[in-house]
């Protein structure tokens, strides 16, 4: 008896979630994909793309309406202020992802196909970006008390479910890592740019931060493993989950298996805004692209985007402390069934493999 076949829309397909969710779902054989985002993902088979403004509700409502039967969703989309913090308690900010969200969303409940929705938040929905939170943050505490856009994306979600009557999961999970280009929250990009250079320079691989504690981080395959076994779980239809790799870091004790993943010693600490310097480094970043035929954007900015800023702050540049840490439990998506996890440090390994194999960064042994 053949299986139905079933198909996911990927909203915000070009960032480091939705392009992980393109390629797992677009290798599964009962599986049609469409991956949507206003720039389109590079280099991705398997799927239908399409260049999509999600501030453009009649555009939206057309394009949904040339899908055909959209059965399940991961909506992975987000806009960031330029400098990401600026904009995470601005109201202007919230109101747009709210209305990026409602365009895609107000149009596939119409069509009433809808069996499962993914649903991305992150930590910031425990408030650690406000403050100190105790550890570890739990899905069953009550909504921090703070204005988010993740709630109201959450609120309008449930809203339509009371009628439409479809599945949610929503996910809650720590940073993500994984392969996107101009993303304002990607680590490897930003890592592997500045290794590249410094590298290129004959120089080791100095830690660029300031005092560091305990972090934990996602892998985008990992995240997309777990979207695919919510699609077919009832012990995560209508929960909301907190995902990690399953273990914790700091970036100075895994500072030498990086090094070592990208080819290089470890030098002494040199503290420095990411931010601020890089964009000065540029043209050597430009000049790399070029000597070694990569498929990287010569334009840094295309490349890292704001993920410059984003490092500065995992890696506490100018931090003389060390912060309390912002931790979560992932014992209830574990008690639900889903096991997945990796070694972090493995996880690092396996991106910058990756990003080397598809020529996106240089190779070992220049």
């Amino acid at each position: 008896m053949a299986v139905p076949r079933k198909t996911m829309l990927v909203v915000g397909g070009s960032g480091v979630v939705g392009r992980a969710a393109i390629e797992k779902f677009g290798g599964l054989d009962d599986w049609d994909v469409i991956g949507v985002s206003r720039r389109p993902p590079h280099g991705i088979d398997g799927a239908t793309l399409r260049s999509l403004d999600l501030l453009d509700s009649e555009g939206c409502a057309s394009a949904i309406s040339e899908m055909g039967e959209v059965t399940h969703v991961i909506y992975a989309a987000l806009s960031e202020a330029p400098g990401l913090v600026s904009g995470w308690r601005d109201q202007q900010q919230m109101q747009r992802n709210l209305t990026m969200f409602r365009n895609v969303f107000d149009p596939l409940c119409r069509a009433g196909t809808l069996e499962h929705v993914s649903l991305l938040q992150g930590t910031k929905a425990y408030g650690v970006h406000l403050g100190v939170t105790p550890v570890p943050a739990r899905e069953r505490w009550p909504r921090h008390p703070h204005e988010n856009f993740y709630f109201l994306q959450e609120d309008h979600l449930r809203d339509a479910q009371r009628s439409a009557g479809f599945a949610f999961t929503i996910w809650r999970p720590q940073v993500v890592y994984g392969e996107s280009f101009a993303s304002p929250m990607n680590l490897i990009p930003a890592i592997g740019a500045y290794a590249a250079v410094l590298r290129e320079r004959g120089e080791p691989l100095s830690f660029p931060g300031g005092v560091t504690g305990l972090t934990e981080a996602v892998d985008a395959d990992l995240l997309a493993d777990a979207f695919e076994w919510a699609t077919r779980s009832a012990a995560a239809r209508d929960e909301t989950f907190n995902m990690t790799n399953g273990d914790v870091f700091s970036w100075r004790d895994s500072w030498p298996a990086i090094a070592d993943a990208l080819g290089m010693e470890v030098g002494p600490d040199r503290p420095m805004s990411l931010a601020a310097e890089m964009p000065r480094r540029a043209d050597e970043w430009a000049a790399i692209v070029d000597r070694y035929e990569l498929r990287a954007p010569r334009s840094l900015d295309a490349f890292v985007g704001d993920s410059f800023v984003y490092a500065d702050m995992l890696f506490h540049y100018g931090s003389d402390t060390v912060r309390p840490p912002a931790l979560v439990s992932t014992i209830k998506v574990r008690h639900a069934g889903f096991d997945g996890c990796i070694d972090t440090e493995d996880m690092f390994r396996k991106w910058f493999d990756r990003f080397r194999a598809r020529r996106l960064l240089p190779p070992l042994g220049h």
